[in-house]
């Protein structure tokens, strides 16, 4: 899943650990977020589009599909 997490984040100048602290998760959480190795639960994207006041679809999007079924970036 793609997602505009680092963006917001460097848009507060803040680093991974500090929106970790403000999500109460690891910054290890917040790294595999950002290079999409983790899908976030329904919580946590909840907490994410509050704390940046915004949707939870203007954070994150899917992967698109090409044409022989295999997803793309």
């Amino acid at each position: 899943m793609n997602n505009k997490l680092k963006v917001l984040r460097a848009m507060r100048n803040w680093s991974q650990a500090d929106l970790a602290d403000h999500l109460d998760v690891s910054r290890q959480t917040i790294n595999a977020l950002e290079t999409g190795k983790y899908d976030p639960s329904l919580p946590l994207a909840f907490k994410l589009a509050r704390l940046f006041q915004t949707t939870i679809e203007e954070i994150f999007e899917e992967e698109a599909e090409n044409g022989n079924g295999k997803t793309m970036p």
